[in-house]
């Protein structure tokens, strides 16, 4: 799978590509070399994708907590999907992964950028895909990220 991901960001001219067989290996070439995108399966050996991705955005030594992270899997269940939206992925993809729906997930990140959320139970990019200007719920956020306080 490294490799095709590979192929397929050398097709879009992303060259400077580095691979990692697992978390640790990934965690401390991040502490070494800053990383712009970050590529990560949900079954990984040792720590999941899940996990690794709440060490990106939660570790008091992580090297970037605001590091795009898309994940890529073949178990597409509400529930996997769900772990890895609340473990802070910016994106989600399917396997089979095409050129195409990597690149429209690339596109998502560069073009429409989320901005970050923090609160007690939760940081990462915010998990609302639409800005819904009539939801007045308990729970509606500012521009800011901050909770409204109306």
């Amino acid at each position: 799978m490294r490799s095709i991901l590979k192929e397929l960001l050398r097709a879009a001219g992303i060259y400077e590509v580095k691979e990692a067989s697992d978390a640790v290996e990934a965690f401390e070439f991040m502490r070494s070399v800053p990383v712009d995108l970050l590529l990560v399966d949900l079954a990984m050996p040792m720590v999941d994708g899940v996990e690794f991705s709440k060490m990106i955005r939660t570790n008091h030594d992580s090297p970037n907590p605001y590091l795009p992270i898309i994940m890529i899997t073949g178990h597409s269940e509400r529930s996997r999907v769900n772990a890895a939206r609340d473990a802070g992925v910016n994106e989600f993809l399917v396997k089979p992964v095409t050129a195409k729906s990597l690149m429209d997930r690339l596109s998502l990140i560069v073009n429409r950028p989320r901005g970050f959320i923090k609160s007690k139970s939760y940081f990462g990019p915010d998990r609302r895909r639409k800005n819904d200007t009539t939801y007045g719920g308990s729970d509606r956020r500012t521009s800011n990220g901050q909770k409204d306080k109306t």
